[in-house]
């Protein structure tokens, strides 16, 4: 098993640390090699996050690392395709709100550490998430499916460096560059951002009665100044999957994109919310969510003319537990495996067609069509002549014999209160 390992510990060879090239991350490189003597390779995803990566690449050679022994990797299609397309599938809200765009990225970030390891000869893996939060959670939980016996170094749990201005300190006395906004202020929160969505917290935010500045929003505009003409979206749908937006067909990741632009124009998708994190505290988080706002309307708009009525009751029981089990990183767990393989079951006849119109943070159904696999029968539904699709005569005993037992219940109720 593995051991815990602290500062000063013996040397642990390779050790893949996920590498963003901000202040957290570098200084934990630079400490990674002087406590743990350790040979450092960095992996930075390029998840969609909007900011060029290539600076992380220049500042790992800075900092010394092997230009082998750097890895920068476009992770965008995977990410939706593997990851973010499946989570919608089972449309998925963590406590009844949350998307779940930073929890469905750490599973990808925690394999690709995995993989690196397995390619470098790496035995250990390192991450820059604190001990209060989710993040080391998911991680850790994700390397350890993949890997059991690898080693996690999570500096947080180990340093004294408790403040932002010890870390200045750190990088000041190591010769540790720090991009000068970053030193003098900058945004008064945290972010993080995905092609999903961006989160916002910390800071002013941690006042769960503080409305945020409306300057704060990165992806969507205000409700009140977006566009005061509607659009309409129109989504092709294959086995649960959106593979056009207006007829011309995309690939995952430039599905997301495109939603994410016009979700963001119209004020779609913004949240602010406070959570119940794993570690046990609650949270306050806003998060911009624009794009997957809109597929999951459209989503549960095509099920709802091609899945039976007991299906949908069965997934929507499910649907919690499964947004649980994401949000607290079990991703890779045989449970999440085996509701998913469920869920992908249920997919295969949602095909078809859905139609939104967006209006100033609304969206509303106005469409949707399946001509191969569509349960809805109008012959039988319709509120006018049927022709005898329909024997509104047999209503009266399928309403007798579920109220029997309410009846009982009355009857036996009424002797006791004689």
């Amino acid at each position: 098993m593995n051991k815990s390992k602290k500062a000063g510990a013996e040397s642990v060879g390779k050790v893949v640390l996920a590498y963003s090239g901000g202040l957290d991350t570098s200084v934990i490189l630079k400490w990674l090699q002087d406590n743990y003597n350790a040979e450092v390779i960095t992996f930075t995803a390029d998840i969609g996050q909007g900011e060029e990566l290539e600076p992380a690449r220049a500042k790992a050679l800075q900092l010394g690392i092997k230009k082998s022994n750097i890895f920068v990797e476009d992770l965008r299609e995977e990410f939706v395709r593997d990851f973010v397309f499946p989570m919608f599938r089972a449309n998925a809200l963590y406590e009844g709100e949350y998307l779940l765009g930073t929890s469905i990225a750490r599973p990808l970030i925690a394999k690709q550490l995995i993989e690196i390891a397995r390619k470098t000869g790496a035995d250990t893996i390192s991450h820059g998430a604190t001990g209060k939060g989710n993040d080391q959670v998911r991680f850790e939980l994700g390397a350890y499916a993949l890997m059991p016996d690898i080693t996690v170094i999570a500096p947080w749990r180990e340093w004294d460096l408790s403040s932002r201005k010890k870390l200045l300190a750190y990088a000041d006395k190591h010769g540790i560059p720090v991009d000068f906004k970053k030193r003098k202020g900058g945004a008064p929160y945290s972010m993080d951002a995905n092609l999903l969505h961006i989160s916002y917290e910390g800071g002013i935010l941690e006042d769960p009665n503080f409305e945020p500045e409306d300057s704060m929003w990165r992806l969507t505009v205000s409700p009140e100044r977006a566009p005061d003409k509607a659009e309409i979206v129109d989504l092709e749908y294959k086995h649960g999957d959106i593979v056009a937006i207006n007829g011309k067909k995309l690939s995952p990741a430039k599905v997301l994109t495109e939603l994410n632009r016009i979700g963001g124009k119209h004020g779609i998708g913004r949240l602010d919310l406070v959570e119940n994190r794993y570690v046990g505290m609650k949270s306050r988080g806003c998060y911009e969510t624009p794009g997957g706002t809109i597929m999951l309307r459209g989503h549960r708009a095509i099920e709802s003319i091609t899945l039976d009525r007991e299906v949908v009751a069965i997934k929507d029981d499910l649907m919690p537990r499964y947004a649980r089990m994401i949000y607290n990183g079990y991703w890779f767990s045989p449970e999440r495996q085996l509701l998913q393989t469920l869920i992908d079951e249920s997919q295969k006849n949602v095909n078809g067609r859905v139609r939104l119109k967006l209006y100033k943070g609304t969206i509303i159904v106005v469409g949707r069509e399946s001509k191969t696999d569509s349960l809805f029968d109008e012959a039988i539904s319709t509120f006018d002549e049927d022709d005898g699709a329909y024997n509104q005569a047999d209503a009266e005993g399928f309403i007798k014999l579920n109220a029997l037992r309410m009846r009982i219940a009355a009857h036996a109720k009424a002797r006791r209160l004689a």
